[in-house]
């Protein structure tokens, strides 16, 4: 109880800190671009036209609803993150204990850089985000769309019990697990490759016997994370364009946003457009391609 409350604390204080990113990152994953792009340089020097970063959309986004305005969202991503650590302690907790009663003779903290070993604490780990993932996508779609409000200036989700009121009576119960699969099936495919390579880089990669190999290793994990983050950001960036597909809001509606009648449709349209790491980096953007944007419509008006 006292490591899942100090996580439930660590990951709160995160989740404020990060708002504010996570704020844009789902403007720009959605296709909202209300600045033109500018005259700038890539990271080899040439000169470009690019669009705002992220402190530059941040500066618009505080100009218009002031520094509070960088918090929309904020309430329900809190509730998904501490019923999301809770749900993932107690099952993998649970998954732990029916392993220790097959297999008595290993005790849970007794670490195996075997490749069995491997597969079951990941599948372990696989079970239990994926059951904190489908308790909390509710939350996470309420979260979405009290960012998207931005676009049309609407009021629709204004609290978490009125937004489950709303969602349950436009959509049912499906509704509140708008991309669902995408996400499930990233955050699956994200959680066995970064382990697989990790295990596979200590193994074959790093020899023993080092005095700085533990500590390389250690450091293994996070690169094969953020390897394995970016080769699967495209189901993010479809999980949350689903996620606001036809709710009722400007951001997710024709003529703004297509309709998209599965994800596998989502995807393929922005495969077919080039738009797949739409959001990716919040720095040296290029203009999106696949639609008309807000500077263009002002321009054209």
């Amino acid at each position: 109880m006292v490591d899942t409350a100090s996580q439930m604390l660590l990951g709160s204080g995160l989740t404020v800190l990060s708002q504010p990113l996570m704020y844009v990152k789902v403007l720009v994953q959605v296709g909202y671009e209300p600045l033109p792009p500018t005259l700038g340089r890539n990271i080899f020097g040439r000169q470009v036209y690019q669009l705002p970063g992220l402190f530059a959309y941040a500066k618009h986004i505080m100009k218009i609803d002031g520094r509070a305005g960088l918090f929309k969202g904020l309430t329900p991503r809190l509730c998904s993150g501490a019923i999301g650590t809770i749900v993932h302690s107690k099952v993998l907790q649970h998954c732990q204990e029916a392993d220790q009663v097959e297999d008595p003779g290993i005790s849970p903290k007794e670490s195996s850089s075997s490749l069995e070993q491997v597969v079951k604490e990941t599948s372990q780990e696989m079970i239990a985000r994926s059951a904190a993932t489908l308790v909390t996508h509710p939350f996470h779609v309420i979260t979405l769309r009290c960012m998207v409000q931005f676009i049309g200036r609407e009021t629709k989700y204004s609290g978490v019990f009125s937004s489950f009121v709303t969602i349950y009576r436009e959509e049912g119960i499906l509704g509140f697990f708008a991309g669902l699969i995408p996400r499930l099936l990233g955050d699956i495919l994200s959680l066995w490759l970064c382990n697989m390579l990790a295990y596979l880089i200590n193994t074959y990669a790093l020899e023993n016997g080092v005095s700085t190999m533990t500590e390389m290793k250690s450091y293994s994990q996070a690169v094969t994370g953020f390897f394995a983050s970016m080769l699967t950001y495209p189901f993010v960036l479809v999980s949350n364009l689903m996620a606001i597909n036809s709710c009722g809001l400007a951001g997710g509606l024709p003529p703004y946003a297509p309709a998209y009648s599965s994800w596998l449709h989502c995807w393929s349209q922005l495969q077919g457009e080039g738009n797949m790491s739409r959001g990716n980096s919040l720095f040296f953007r290029k203009v999106p391609a696949g639609k008309r944007y807000v500077w263009e419509e002002k321009r054209f008006h």
